[in-house]
């Protein structure tokens, strides 16, 4: 054989390679309407260094909100379902790793055959076991990126987890804090409705002399009665409250324990400046990132299928035949093959096809994942303001109605007005309470909303560590 003709047959596996490849579809880039840019500030300029607190909620100072807490990460059946999603991704990785190793296989056979042979009727009995090692070769690294892309599973199995402890821990923050808001509630309401009790046996001692009309009894009635409504509601929406709290424990219904008292809550300080760089910390974002790379992967997997795939096998046994009266002969086997695709009926394509769609579902969740958590701190940003000046507002008002009460009463008392001024200026001032407490309600509850988008609480003595080591969005943008 001549030196050519060694070289051609050397080249002509990487020829056909060559080949193959070139029938694959072009490697479609991630769309650009997925890209993500990421703002340098938040709309009011900021752009300070945090980094992040897991632990956040103990901020609030409370030793029942951490143990009900404490309870739900154990306990609550969301959270231990992501849990079992991670085991789930766990074996899914011990499975791709499980491709790339040879495969060992006892087979036993065996063959009962009756024939007409020269002597006549014959039986024929024939028994083989023995061992079958299979191995493909990972030459264009297929088996090893479908490995790659389940680790990444297993990887946004654990964000995914991370970010159900994070959802279901702020929801039960909220739900504790409207507990204490619904008991401040129900305080206010029975001191309120004793006070018009009070006010109520006074009006018919002064009606039943005749020094007040019928009208202001029956006003004084109607005003004590509606006080009364609120507490059988009051007591029940706690109930509900209650129950709901167990609920994300993962305990059956019951009464919950208080620590604060509503107007006693600790509020964290909300550092001058957040950076956006917090975000990349969130679990949701994490977990969308590790699919669009695993996705990524699984897609280059997919456009391999049209590379030769090379199969290597070996087998060796023993062969037991009557017609050797069951002396055993020694069988082994080696062998190879190269699998070249050459036509399928456009699968491979509508492969790559299924995967490049599926890649860009998850740029497009990836985008929508960090559009919604920009919005949600903005959104939460803002509410820090716009609260603290709604219940400065609500908290002056109050103050004048209570003036404006003692004035009433007075004015009442001295025979210069009806009762009617006086039961006005109660009803607006109970109103007033009831709105501060539901605004403070609202206040703590959107501080809580800051730490759940932000994916947890902030340090400002480590605030130049995300700055050192900043996470970029590396898979986003990986294009070939």
């Amino acid at each position: 054989m001549t030196r050519p003709d060694r070289v051609s047959r050397a080249l002509s596996p990487l020829l056909l390679a060559m080949a193959l490849t070139a029938c694959a579809p072009a490697r479609q880039a991630i769309p650009l309407a997925a890209q993500v840019e990421v703002p340098d500030a938040w709309r009011d300029g900021t752009a300070a260094r945090s980094a992040i607190q897991l632990r956040w909620w103990q901020g609030f100072a409370d030793p029942q909100l951490n143990r009900l807490i404490e309870t739900a990460l154990a306990s609550n059946t969301d959270i231990l379902t992501a849990m079992s999603r991670i085991d789930e991704a766990r074996e899914q990785v011990r499975l791709a790793r499980s491709s790339l190793l040879p495969r060992v296989d006892a087979v036993i056979g065996g063959q009962r055959v009756r024939d007409l042979g020269t002597t006549g009727i014959q039986h024929t009995t024939a028994f083989q076991p023995e061992l079958q090692v299979s191995y493909e070769v990972d030459v264009w690294g297929r088996l090893g990126k479908l490995r790659e892309a389940a680790e990444l599973g297993y990887q946004a199995s654990e964000a995914d987890h991370d970010a159900v402890r994070l959802a279901v821990v702020s929801t039960l923050a909220r739900a504790y804090i409207s507990l204490l808001s619904l008991d401040y509630q129900l305080q206010v309401t029975r001191q309120t409705a004793e006070s018009r009790q009070e006010a109520l046996r006074i009006a018919g001692d002064r009606a039943s002399l005749g020094y007040t009309s019928q009208l202001e009894l029956t006003q004084a009635q109607s005003e004590y009665e509606a006080a009364a409504q609120l507490i059988p509601e009051l007591e029940q929406a706690i109930r509900q409250q209650e129950n709901a709290i167990r609920l994300l424990t993962g305990t059956l219904p019951g009464a919950v324990t208080r620590g604060s008292h509503f107007d006693t809550i600790a509020l964290p300080a909300v550092p001058a400046a957040l950076p956006s760089e917090l975000l990349r910390r969130r679990p949701d974002i994490r977990q969308a990132e590790l699919l669009l790379a695993a996705s990524d992967l699984s897609l280059d997997a997919e456009r391999d299928r049209f590379l030769p795939q090379v199969q290597l096998s070996a087998n060796i046994g023993q062969l037991f035949v009557n017609a050797l009266d069951y002396d055993p002969e020694r069988v082994w086997g080696l062998g190879g093959s190269v699998l070249a695709p050459l036509f399928n009926g456009r699968r491979l394509e509508a492969g790559v096809a299924i995967a490049t769609a599926q890649r860009d579902q998850a740029a497009y969740r990836y985008r929508a994942s960090a559009l919604n958590a920009f919005s949600e701190v903005e959104s939460a940003l803002s509410g820090i303001q716009q609260f603290a000046a709604q219940a400065e507002r609500v908290e002056a008002r109050r103050e004048i109605l209570a003036r404006s009460l003692e004035i009433a009463r007075d004015r009442y008392r001295g025979g210069y007005s009806s009762y009617l001024e006086e039961l006005d200026a109660q009803r607006n001032l109970f109103n007033t309470e009831l709105a501060v407490i539901q605004i403070e309600e609202n206040r703590i509850g959107n501080l809580i909303n800051l730490y759940q988008a932000l994916g947890g609480g902030w340090q400002a003595d480590a605030i130049h560590a995300s700055e050192e080591h900043p996470a970029p969005l590396t898979h986003i943008k990986r294009d070939h």
